[in-house]
């Protein structure tokens, strides 16, 4: 027997669908929400079904995401992205680990929902600026503006330099080390002079509500938390396509991404409410 469309393109429609809502919970009710749609249809009576699928996932993306940005602008504190678990296959995919790093998809939060899908659809998974109308219901030429904007904020906001992998992993380990053992001046030297450390709480456990710029204040946060907990472990693990680490403080875990250039730590995100760190045990399955 043929396999279900939808089953054959899963993995391409929940990466279409996280990168549009930069939640991993909210991606899965999507694809729930598509799959009832697609089971209505007569397979058989639809041409293309991959670019059928994407079209019912977005739609129901931009529902869900115009939904959310009240309870979004409600947030307590700064928001994050769900980080996902991924093997070190993500990588190989340059373009794709990008759009689903940590720092991208921080960057795509910026966006409307309009401006965010047409930039996700077209920059990330190539799609024609007519089926991109189909899904989104503008014309053709509206979606090409559209992703002319898209593209110009995205230009200016995303991070400059493309860091190879084992670079950021030679950075990722000196900062969990550093970070194990509270040492001050190792943390200094990891991080560049305009750091800033982004933390995600969502009022659910103890996080800075807002950024925290420069390497003096940050590393002298960050040397703290070895002081006043008991036990602080770190893992290097694969999140969103890239070298990161996974870090326990009395047991209760956090996601720490890093942005880094020329050899140092310019951006630090760290996620530590709970209902966003579900995903950290299984590596998702990513596509385009």
């Amino acid at each position: 027997m043929t396999e279900d469309p939808y089953v054959t393109h899963r993995s391409l429609l929940f990466t279409v669908a996280y990168e549009m809502l930069g939640s991993a919970a909210d991606a899965e009710d999507v694809l729930q929400e598509s799959w009832l749609r697609w089971a209505d249809i007569d397979p058989a009576q639809v041409r293309d079904p991959r670019a059928y699928l994407v079209r019912i996932v977005t739609r129901q993306a931009l529902n869900r995401l115009r939904a959310l940005s009240r309870s979004r602008e409600d947030y307590v504190g700064e928001w994050l992205p769900e980080p996902l678990l991924t093997s070190p296959d993500v990588a190989e995919d340059v373009e794709l680990a990008e759009s689903v790093s940590i720092a991208m998809l921080t960057v795509l939060e910026t966006l409307g929902p309009a401006e965010r899908a047409v930039f996700v659809l077209r920059e990330v998974f190539d799609m024609p600026y007519g089926e991109i109308a189909e899904a989104i219901g503008k014309s053709a030429a509206t979606v090409r503006q559209i992703a002319r904007r898209a593209r110009e904020h995205v230009a200016a906001r995303r991070p400059r330099v493309q860091v190879d992998r084992s670079e950021q992993q030679v950075v990722v380990d000196r900062f969990l080390a550093a970070l194990r053992t509270g040492q001050l001046q190792e943390l200094m030297e990891v991080m560049a002079p305009d750091v800033v450390m982004i933390a995600d709480g969502g009022g659910v456990v103890a996080a800075a509500l807002d950024p925290i710029h420069g390497v003096a204040a940050v590393a002298e946060l960050l040397a703290r938390a070895n002081r006043v907990v008991d036990a602080l472990t770190t893992t290097a693990v694969w999140l969103n396509g890239a070298p990161a680490g996974r870090i326990e403080f009395d047991g209760e875990p956090s996601a720490v991404s890093l942005a880094v250039e020329d050899g140092r730590i310019t951006r630090i995100y760290v996620v530590r409410n709970p209902r966003k760190l579900t995903r950290l045990d299984e590596p998702a399955e990513l596509a385009r």
